[in-house]
């Protein structure tokens, strides 16, 4: 079971193989003449950008199906340690585009809708590297749901989070997925039932996010982040984000199994043995980055 885990953390989305890394990429829909999204990669770190300020950076089919592309490209590759999401302007993500919404788009396309959105957001926990959002300003409906699927969320002071379907006259039922397995269950009904937003500082004390910093130190704080990830072992992170997620789904007893089993695992990897050698030895380890064994 912990090698399966290992195999798919490191292992997944054999897809998304294809060319190489271009420094930005950035993707269209057709009646856009400005990016949805645009994504670039330094060091590891990958940034994905929601671009569409004009739209309160809303989550249509098109901005969907380009950040589902953004993430999974090259996802495999051991260039790539970790994700950060962010986007343009005061509105992080208002969440789904209610025009597409409408009777006139019929249950067909509706239904395409949330799949994909339910697809990004366990995608984002399924992929084996970190993923962060990094929030400046209002993120509301599958906007927050975004947030909370991520693995790590920093925001700034002056951002706010809520899910208002419930005003609109459609509950906002899939981002209560995502927020409900990130803050108390009373935290949520009450924002589920009131569409009511909570401050930055709310979101902290509940836990739907990690960090908040001052607007002027988002960026710094968001990267220091990412960069102390990209320290680490590629596939000691990828093991142990996989396991996280297996162990949280598991009664405690059956997640003591699960996780202990994993770390036998662990220590059988190249990397969990040269980690240990050199605390031993007093050095900086040296990674490999790659998913071999040491020992059976």
């Amino acid at each position: 079971m912990a090698r399966s885990l290992l195999c798919r953390a490191v292992g997944v989305f054999q897809l998304s193989r294809t060319s190489t890394l271009p420094t930005w990429t950035r993707f269209y829909s057709q009646t856009e003449a400005e990016p949805l999204t645009v994504r670039q990669q330094n060091n590891g770190i990958r940034r994905i950008i929601l671009n569409n300020p004009k739209k309160r950076n809303a989550l249509s089919l098109s901005m969907l199906e380009s950040l589902r592309e953004n993430i999974l490209t090259g996802v495999d590759s051991d260039d790539l340690r970790v994700i950060i999401i962010s986007a343009k302007g005061p509105v992080f993500s208002s969440g789904h585009d209610l025009k597409e919404l409408t009777s006139t788009q019929g249950r067909e396309y509706h239904t395409k809708v949330f799949h994909t959105c339910a697809e990004i957001m366990t995608l984002i926990q399924d992929i084996p590297v970190p993923v962060i959002a990094m929030v400046n300003g209002v993120a509301t409906a599958a906007g927050c749901q975004l947030v909370a699927s991520c693995d790590v969320a920093v925001a700034t002071e002056k951002s706010t989070f809520a899910t208002p379907g419930v005003n609109v006259g459609l509950f906002c039922s899939t981002p209560a997925v995502a927020i409900g397995r990130a803050v108390p269950r009373k935290v949520a009904m009450e924002m589920l039932f009131t569409g009511t937003p909570i401050s930055a500082h709310d979101a902290l004390l509940h836990g739907l996010i990690s960090k908040v910093v001052p607007e002027e130190r988002l960026e710094e704080e968001t990267l220091a982040i990412a960069q102390r990830v990209c320290q680490a072992s590629r596939p000691v992170v990828a093991l142990g984000k996989a396991t996280f997620q297996r162990q949280m789904a598991q009664g405690r007893d059956a997640a003591y199994a699960t996780a202990s089993k994993v770390m036998v695992d662990n220590l059988a990897l190249r990397d969990g043995q040269e980690g240990i050698r050199a605390f031993i030895e007093k050095r900086k380890p040296v990674w490999s980055h790659k998913a071999e064994k040491a020992h059976d």
